[in-house]
């Protein structure tokens, strides 16, 4: 007599939801939009992708191509109204699916260095080229070369911040393996300097009169909490062998 054998378990979008949640990060000290916002919604794309049957990678390259979407919007339109509410949308959604991927991945089981590797170019290239996209909109408005030179230095500080941040984080966690908490405070403090302010300011873009002082702005308040980080960061990595 051979044994009944056990019906599969179906997976459904909210027990998806549900285990995301059980196997969320923290997200202590990070920037506040990312924390209760993008990563819920990267979480609810993911049970979605789950149910659909895609996998982690295409979710990246969707995101990418989103964020390509939203980069030639700000190049091309981005002085329009229409061109920078489309670019900003882009952008955004392409950042949901940032969150997602990695997310459907746990959930899936399917994680690997090769997606994480791919996660990370998609970062690398998305922040920068959105900053040398506003340069070639201004350029393009006949913006006075101050205003360009702040989007390619922006680029740069992006540029060197994201790599630095990426592989001190990787030494860190080598040599210590944990990550000291933050308090709540630290997520809205942060809010300035997160990926999205970027992205919302985009929507600026065709009053280049408002836009260029709050972009100054963001650019300094970058500038100063980046050059804070890496200070902090090479402290705390001399104290490991």
């Amino acid at each position: 007599m051979t044994s009944p054998q056990t019906a599969p378990q179906t997976v459904t979008y909210r027990s998806s939801i549900e285990q995301l949640r059980s196997a969320q990060k923290s997200g202590a000290g990070e920037p506040a939009y990312l924390r209760w916002v993008n990563r819920p919604l990267g979480a609810r794309a993911a049970a979605v992708a789950h149910q659909l049957g895609v996998t982690p990678n295409t979710v990246t390259a969707v995101s990418g191509v989103l964020s390509l979407g939203g980069l030639v919007a700000i190049a091309v339109v981005g002085t329009s109204v229409p061109g920078a509410i489309t670019a900003s949308a882009l952008l955004l959604a392409g950042f949901v699916l940032d969150s997602a991927d990695g997310q459907l991945a746990r959930l899936a089981g399917a994680g690997n260095v090769a997606g994480e590797w791919l996660d990370h170019v998609v970062d690398a290239v998305r922040l920068p080229a959105a900053h040398l996209a506003i340069a070639a909109a201004l350029f393009a408005a006949s913006i006075p070369p101050a205003g360009i030179g702040v989007a390619l230095l922006f680029s740069l500080v992006a540029s060197v911040w994201f790599f630095a941040a990426t592989l001190g984080g990787k030494l860190q966690a080598t040599a210590a393996g944990t990550r000291s908490a933050s308090p709540t405070w630290v997520s809205f403090a942060k809010l300035p300097y997160d990926t999205s302010a970027l992205f919302f300011v985009v929507l600026l873009l065709p009053w280049p009169d408002v836009f260029l002082p709050v972009y100054a702005v963001l650019f300094l308040l970058t500038l100063a909490a980046a050059c804070a980080a890496l200070v902090r960061k090479f402290r705390t990595l001399k104290r490991f062998p």
